[in-house]
């Protein structure tokens, strides 16, 4: 590994790393993480990504590189939490979750779940449905594995319903839900009429424009995204580690819940908003989308929710 290209800064119990993936993973041999949780590049010509775009094969050779270095520093009870979208090759779409999917089987790993995180602002297509939506696979490296369902409970549809008669008498009349809220599925939705009520959707805002937690980065992770992987998938005082860490949710978010954690990335200034951000958190200054805020929905009333009046004959 080049010295030159290799530089590690410490932010209270948060370390970020500059240098290559691969190298840097190397570099934290004998350490374990509780916790790996990132969103790789999707090989679609983004800024960051344009001096390496890779063809397919290529691409998946280096992250199988990757995800194979990661093996090695997640603790036996660990769970890798790893958020990806698609691209387009000659005209054709790919869901990058298929291509995951069998790099993280090859190397030992079991999927537990294959969750679907929900959006509402993205590219519009012609051609084809416009995109909204992308999937965190979660696996584990074990049977034997950290989950904590209660702090990502949602409150219960029905928290009136009881339990029949056919459950047994010691059953029958009584509250049949958890009072700590159900399961949240691996599909959930906060809509603004039900909060966290009813669909079991991930649907976060995607970090656009008028998002609290924008930066430069033009594929920016929610921190509630993260979060909800730290609750349930760590214990205070865990370590966390996020190899593609950008502009630093994953390490907010760790930090925000007792958490240590490391953050790798080759992009200096991305590194450079991600030590902002986190030295913003530790001040207590930091611009961030409250937990759990019921995604925002246009009132009817409201301009911007009418029907221009230049469609009206065609709409009519």
């Amino acid at each position: 590994m080049s010295i030159e290209n290799f530089r590690s800064t410490q932010i209270g119990t948060s370390e970020l790393i500059c240098g290559d993936v691969v190298d840097s993973l190397e570099s934290l041999e004998g350490r374990s993480y509780q916790l790996i949780v990132s969103s790789p590049p999707y090989n679609i010509g983004k800024v960051y990504e344009r001096d390496s775009k890779r063809t397919l094969d290529e691409y998946s050779e280096w992250q199988f590189s990757v995800v194979k270095g990661l093996k090695g520093l997640l603790s036996d009870n660990g769970s890798i939490c790893w958020q990806v979208g698609s691209f387009v090759r000659n005209n054709e779409y790919v869901p990058l979750d298929i291509i995951f999917y069998r790099i993280f089987a090859e190397l030992g790993f079991k999927l537990r779940n294959r969750i679907i995180w929900r959006f509402n602002f993205g590219l519009n297509y012609d051609k084809r449905f416009s995109g909204r939506y992308e999937t965190m696979l979660w696996f584990t490296k074990s049977d034997d594995y950290v989950f904590n369902l209660d702090p990502v409970r949602i409150p219960q549809l029905y928290p009136g319903k009881r339990h029949v008669q056919k459950k047994g008498a010691e059953k029958a009349g009584k509250p049949s839900g958890n009072p700590l809220g159900k399961n949240p599925s691996d599909y959930w939705e906060f809509s603004a009429e039900r909060d966290f009520m009813a669909n079991p959707v991930w649907d976060l805002p995607n970090v656009k424009a008028s998002h609290p937690e924008k930066t430069s980065h033009p594929c920016q992770f929610p921190i509630e995204l993260a979060e909800r992987c730290v609750l349930a998938f760590t214990n205070p005082g865990d370590a966390v580690l996020d190899p593609f860490v950008g502009t630093g949710a994953s390490l907010i978010a760790a930090k925000k819940h007792g958490r240590v954690a490391t953050g790798i990335d080759r992009d200096g200034p991305f590194l450079a908003i991600a030590e902002e951000r986190l030295e913003a958190f530790e001040n207590g200054v930091l611009p961030m989308r409250p937990s759990g805020k019921a995604v925002q929905r246009p009132n009817p009333k409201d301009k911007v929710a009418r029907v221009p009046f230049e469609w009206e004959a065609k709409v009519g």
